[in-house]
């Protein structure tokens, strides 16, 4: 089992769009983090719905440390996936991408955002709860892979100014720099 990275200085990661290319070290981080990885065919076919689907990468340097993806179905914006190369767990790499995500559905319209979580997952619904997601009821057996029945979290009135306020407020306490290159989203 891989450790988490010690680091010396501020971390710089940079939050791009997830492209192609980048497939290879995200099924790797993805095979790493779930026990039934989503494929590469189910990738590529996510990445060609640009207009209902956004995905992003996390790296430094040239290494990807974590992407995320969400979905847009109406106003509101489901969060499909998020994984951290466990190596880089614990440096704020998902604060960063679900920022980027939460951005994102905010510029396309999103009024609420929705994701299911594992109930066994409580470090993932901490995180969930600091982005304003609460409970909302349980899905049972969701997780075809292990039976596991799956939390829904649901984040409402994510087009006001107050959650703009919350969002710069998370950004903020993630220590190091957060680069969002966003000239190709």
């Amino acid at each position: 089992m891989a450790t988490a990275r010690k680091l010396v200085e501020p971390l710089e990661v940079h939050i791009s769009p997830m492209r192609r290319r980048h497939l290879r070290a995200v099924l790797r981080i993805e095979a790493q983090v779930y026990p039934t990885p989503w494929t590469h065919g189910l990738f590529v076919s996510e990445l060609a719905l640009r207009s209902t689907r956004a995905y992003v990468i996390a790296h430094v340097g040239r290494e990807v440390i974590g992407y995320a993806g969400i979905m847009m179905s109406l106003s509101d914006g489901h969060v499909t996936t998020i994984a951290v190369d466990p190596e880089w767990q614990r440096h704020g790499v998902a604060t960063r991408l679900l920022v980027a995500l939460a951005h994102e559905a905010r510029a396309r319209g999103a009024t609420a955002l929705t994701l299911e979580v594992r109930l066994s997952h409580r470090g993932a619904q901490q995180l969930y709860q600091r982005f304003g997601f609460e409970s909302v009821g349980v899905r049972k057996g969701y997780y075809g892979d292990t039976g596991e029945d799956a939390l829904i979290m649901w984040a409402h009135d994510v087009d006001k100014p107050a959650y703009a306020e919350l969002l710069e407020r998370l950004e903020r306490r993630v220590p190091g720099t957060t680069v969002f290159d966003k000239k190709s989203w």
